[in-house]
């Protein structure tokens, strides 16, 4: 069986085409493209606004006219992730997709159902002229996955309707209502080289298979984090064995939490088998520390043909690995309001060096904003006294929940028909674009939905087969059950 087996084929077709597309955040010209042709091929009212969201409006079915607006949201990037044995070029590339049991997943990469299965929901709104709704309009943001850009930048005047239905969320049965604030952090470690001396080893040291996952969904997991792992190998090595490091480097995407990471170090050769013997115990200590959450983990140390030429200032090196570890990670604190949620956390999300520069590049994010603005004031205290630049950029606000908010309660009654089943109300501490949307929109109320999709923003990402015709069923009853104006 295959994606295009599956049903209802109108969703699944929508989704291999845009899985045909390439789309990582900042490149979304083909998939832009794509919409406004498609666009156009199915007869819908089709354009791009001035910063390339695109937008699609379709009128009300009759008897239907009356009928408060409905803005369908959803963003068309996704997040590049794939496995460090795995061949693909995602600006070139399409997705390889395979039915795993009940789900479908991706061969080696990220998946891109966050968000393509939420674009496929509202084109085959789009394209279906035997639906019975009120106006519909929908909005496709781009950039979402790095910064919201889509949404930042979107003009206020543009949309008629006043109910935004977000479908980027990734539990059926849920009902997301709030959402929270997130902060990029940045911190610069400059330093010098040396020229390698006589009388080292080289050694690269390599983690990889961890889990990993969206830093927002999935930080409450507890799942090892490559960039800390690392830093808790080099510590010892560096402190007690004269060990040098010529070359550090993990994860990939700010919002993605690290399952690969490596360094490359020069060891004393009269240091070699203690060294050895060290890492070996590190790594078993990870190992068993993490075999439920990451049961595929993989620990490397590989002796190296060629020695480095040159390493990076032992100084400098000895205060990036501190930094790492001081730094807060992982959760901080869980709701007190709202069982299961994660109020604020930390993402140590990418590890890069070269050209006479460290960089850690973190991701905060909490659904209080005094909270995060303090996580980054303490982010930035151990990294300026480590020596560090550390500056923040990107920071939007969180999604207040509402729970009065008159539309919830047309949703839910809606599911109660559908499924059987009551609907869980719930916030995430993932980012959603509602909450920038609601700062040009105020009028609007605003829900989120979605199909079942597991660790997105990781090559395990996939999607539950059964409940993306469950939410195709769902949006079509949501939107003949809007009430007048």
């Amino acid at each position: 069986m295959t994606i295009k087996d599956l049903n209802p084929k109108n969703v699944w077709n929508n989704f291999y085409l845009l899985t045909q597309c390439p789309r990582p955040s900042k490149h979304e010209e083909v998939v832009r493209n794509f919409l406004l042709a498609w666009g156009k091929e199915h007869g819908v009212e089709v354009f791009a606004d001035k910063t390339g969201n695109v937008i699609m409006r379709a009128p009300a079915t009759k008897g239907y006219e009356n009928r408060r607006g409905v803005i369908l949201q959803a963003h068309m990037d996704m997040v590049p992730q794939k496995t460090a044995d795995t061949v693909h070029d995602f600006l070139k590339d399409p997705i390889q997709t395979q039915v795993v049991g009940e789900w479908l997943a991706a061969k080696g990469t990220t998946l891109g159902a966050d968000d393509g299965i939420g674009v496929a929901l509202a084109m085959s709104v789009m394209e279906d002229k035997t639906l019975e709704h009120g106006p519909v309009e929908v909005l496709i943001t781009y950039d979402e996955e790095t910064g919201m850009t889509g949404a930042n930048m979107l003009e206020p005047g543009l949309f008629k309707g006043d109910i935004l239905l977000n479908i980027d969320s990734e539990e059926e049965g849920e009902l997301c209502i709030g959402c929270a604030g997130g902060l990029d952090g940045l911190a610069d470690f400059h330093y010098r080289t040396y020229a390698t001396p006589e009388g080292y080893a080289a050694f690269r040291i390599g983690v990889k298979g961890l889990q990993g996952g969206h830093s927002g969904m999935d930080i409450s997991l507890y799942r090892a984090n490559a960039n800390r792992i690392i830093a808790r190998v080099l510590l010892p090595l560096l402190e007690k064995y004269g060990v040098k490091v010529s070359f550090i480097d993990g994860g990939s995407l700010r919002n993605a939490i690290p399952f690969e990471g490596r360094a490359e170090v020069l060891v004393p050769e009269e240091n070699v088998a203690a060294v050895k013997k060290l890492v070996k115990g590190i790594f078993a200590d990870v190992k068993a520390e993490y075999q439920d959450t990451d049961p595929g983990a993989e620990f490397h140390f590989e002796k190296m043909a060629k020695v480095p030429s040159r390493y990076i200032q032992p100084k400098v090196m000895l205060n990036v690995v501190k930094a790492i570890l001081a730094c807060p990670a992982g959760v901080e604190r869980m709701s007190p309001t709202m069982p299961g949620l994660t109020e604020t956390s930390t993402n140590l999300a990418i590890v890069r060096c070269g050209k006479g520069h460290i960089t850690v590049h973190s991701l905060m994010r909490s659904s209080i904003n005094s909270a995060k603005d303090d996580l980054a004031e303490r982010m930035r205290c151990v990294f300026e006294l480590a020596g560090a630049e550390f500056s923040t950029a990107g920071g939007y606000s969180g999604w207040i929940p509402k729970p009065d908010t008159p539309v919830y309660k047309v949703i839910s009654e809606v599911w109660k028909k559908v499924s059987g089943k009551d609907m869980k109300i719930s916030a995430t501490h993932g980012g959603l674009e509602c909450a920038l949307l609601g700062e040009k929109y105020p009028n609007w109320e605003m829900a989120s939905i979605g199909p079942t999709i597991v660790h997105p923003h990781s090559p395990d990402e996939r999607v539950k087969i059964d409940t993306v015709g469950n939410a195709w069923e769902f949006l079509k009853a949501i939107l003949k059950a809007i009430p007048a104006k």
